[in-house]
């Protein structure tokens, strides 16, 4: 679970208004700080095989949001992944 304070740290850089919690970007940076503070959990707990389901889902959730971001907005698919530090499909 994460609190407002690292919702807000996350998005700051990608929300398109104040009040935006659907947009492909809030929604793939969310993604981003789960992924990897599920990886953390999963690197000290290496048999919670429950939690590392969860990740999977995650991971293939963002992966769905950024096809839909490249294919509808390819500048804002980069700069998104440069931000986050993901890498970029060409």
């Amino acid at each position: 679970m994460l609190t407002k304070r690292q919702k807000i740290n996350a998005t700051k850089d990608v929300v398109r208004h104040e009040k935006d919690s659907g947009s492909p970007e809030y929604q793939i940076a969310m993604f981003t700080v789960r992924i990897k503070k599920l990886t953390a959990h999963l690197k000290k707990n290496i048999h919670d095989f429950h939690s590392r389901r969860g990740l999977l889902k995650i991971v293939a959730k963002r992966k769905k949001l950024l096809t839909y971001l490249a294919t509808k907005d390819p500048k804002a698919y980069k700069a998104l992944s440069k931000k986050l530090g993901l890498k970029v499909k060409k």
